[in-house]
């Protein structure tokens, strides 16, 4: 097992390469869009709501050979391995998601973008195919000492606007109303149409794809259904299109926070089967609807117990910390991401051990 670091598209500069390896990281996860909605300053735990995180990118202009090799160089060149990109830009795929009428357009454009992200070196480009996103999400001094973290005490049932999908607005001049609704087998021919069109293309590249579960995972959020809001659904994914290129961005957090089956099973599972590309190790206290995001140590996960059962099965994959509460004091952030690097590090040390 490799322990790695996440960053958002602002974070990618030599202050944060040299903090993630200070901080004992050897790989990266990336994202190449900026999700600030409320701020900047946490823009690392994105909330989403009404206003959503901001605006698409170019929907003509999607990430180039060129731009990744120069990323990909850069990271190297401070000492670290770029693992993964993380989600699509919703100007790229809104009407994949949608069903509308850019979708065979914009499937050609992701095809090409995972052929460019295996030329380039990159073995894995997580997604969540969902409509609302991350959602629900609250802000309060939920971890231990008063620590800002992020919660849900109720799911959002604002209907999202047309011309917006995953928080973000794609299109400014949408006509006035909301996403019609529908319901989850809609939702799931979606995907079969999306992994049928992509995987074999992934395969191709030597790219995993890897699919996040809903965050948070409700049957609905915003009107809208969600996919993978139970453990055995993560399942039905993988069945749909069985190939190694149909991989799990495996999130412990939200894992734990689904109403039925459990963490550890779900681990030895996944893990078992080989189909984990990486995964947030994070912790939570409680489950959706109500839930609070804490420190690494004080939930309701045994991270040990995780631990064991991937060493068990041999998972040789990356663990990032994702995000975490903020600490009280200057560089809240990074204090907080270091207290949970820190207990990573010793965590792999112990079992490795």
């Amino acid at each position: 097992m490799k322990l790695g670091f996440g960053l958002y598209r602002h974070m990618l500069n030599t202050e944060h390469y040299n903090f993630a390896k200070q901080c004992g990281a050897t790989h990266l996860v990336i994202h190449l869009v900026d999700y600030f909605g409320h701020n900047k300053e946490n823009a690392d735990q994105p909330i989403g709501g009404k206003e959503g995180w901001g605006k698409a990118g170019n929907p003509n202009e999607i990430w180039s050979l060129e731009e990744l090799l120069a990323i990909r160089k850069e990271i190297n060149d401070h000492g670290l391995e770029l693992e993964a990109i993380e989600n699509f830009d919703p100007a790229h795929w809104h009407d994949i998601l949608l069903d509308g009428p850019k979708k065979e357009t914009q499937i050609e454009n992701l095809k090409e973008l995972i052929r460019n992200v295996g030329k380039a070196g990159i073995p894995v480009f997580g997604y969540n195919f969902s409509l609302a996103g991350v959602s629900s999400r609250e802000i309060g001094p939920y971890a231990r000492g008063g620590a800002l973290s992020v919660g849900m005490s109720k799911g959002d049932e604002t209907p999202i606007p047309n011309g917006m999908v995953w928080n973000m607005v794609y299109d400014e001049n949408a006509p006035e109303g909301v996403l019609p609704k529908i319901e989850h087998d809609e939702l799931w021919q979606r995907l079969q149409y999306f992994l049928s069109e992509l995987i074999p293309v992934a395969e191709e590249a030597g790219v995993k794809l890897a699919a996040h579960p809903d965050d948070p995972p409700m049957p609905y959020i915003r009107n809208t259904p969600r996919l993978v809001y139970q453990p055995d659904m993560y399942q039905k994914l993988i069945d749909m299109k069985p190939s190694p290129s149909n991989n799990l961005e495996f999130c412990l957090g939200s894992i734990a926070e689904m109403t039925e089956g459990d963490v550890y099973e779900a681990t030895e599972t996944y893990s078992k089967q080989g189909k984990i590309s990486y995964i947030h190790f994070r912790n939570v206290v409680g489950k959706v609807p109500t839930y609070k995001e804490v420190f690494v140590d004080e939930g309701d996960i045994d991270m040990f117990k995780i631990l064991r059962i991937l060493k068990k099965n041999n998972f040789d994959g990356v663990l990032i910390p994702d995000h975490t509460p903020q600490m009280s004091c200057d560089g809240s952030w990074y204090a907080g991401m270091a207290y949970a690097m820190g207990y990573m590090k010793a965590g792999l040390k112990a079992i490795n051990e």
